[in-house]
């Protein structure tokens, strides 16, 4: 929900959670990010699992634990803010593109990848750099992920993606972020029945 204030964070979070969106992220480059955050996690905690994006530093990953949050997502792999929540008992879901910044995060703890920018990439590649990694660390394609495009991305061995403007831009309405999340819903369930 990157450029969500928090007087809407709530309102467009409730959307995604009802449209079955279980993971949402709150990027510190939006407006008083943490406060959304601490919203998000006391009132759909339960439902979902909430956190940070853009994070890129240790001192990042202390104030979203502080605020509530049990994501860390970064657009980069710093395996200083990778260790550092994992000592938080935080989730962390490093950035990266080639094979070696992926082995980095893995050796720093990381389980969760995020595929970053997905699109620049390639399906393809993700699906050579799958072939190498171990079996039990999920990659996720963010970047450039759409209901039109979700499927491939799932058919390449992401085991999940990240979605941004297609879902939720600043100044769309709930109802509007619903639609556009019951619409990458179904494309989701689509594309596991095909697998």
């Amino acid at each position: 929900m990157r450029g969500v204030a928090p007087k809407q964070a709530l309102e467009v979070g409730t959307a995604l959670v009802q449209a079955g969106i279980r993971i949402i992220e709150v990027p510190l480059n939006s407006p008083r990010p943490l406060d959304s955050i601490t919203g998000l996690e006391e009132a759909l905690g339960r439902e979902a699992l909430i956190g940070a994006g853009t994070v890129l530093s240790t001192k990042d990953v202390d104030a979203v634990a502080t605020a509530g949050g049990r994501l860390i997502v970064s657009p980069n792999t710093n395996p200083a803010v990778i260790s550092r929540a994992l000592e938080r008992g935080l989730y962390p879901m490093p950035g990266f593109l080639s094979p070696s910044e992926a082995f980095a995060a893995i050796a720093a703890g990381a389980r969760d990848l995020k595929l970053f920018p997905a699109r620049t990439s390639g399906a393809r590649h993700l699906a050579a750099v799958r072939e190498v990694l171990p079996r039990q660390v999920r990659v996720w394609a963010v970047g450039g992920i759409d209901a039109a495009n979700l499927g491939e991305w799932l058919a390449s061995g992401a085991v999940g993606v990240g979605v941004g403007g297609s879902l939720y831009r600043p100044g769309d309405t709930p109802e509007q972020v619903a639609a556009h999340a019951r619409e990458l819903v179904a494309s989701w369930q689509a594309a596991r029945q095909l697998q």
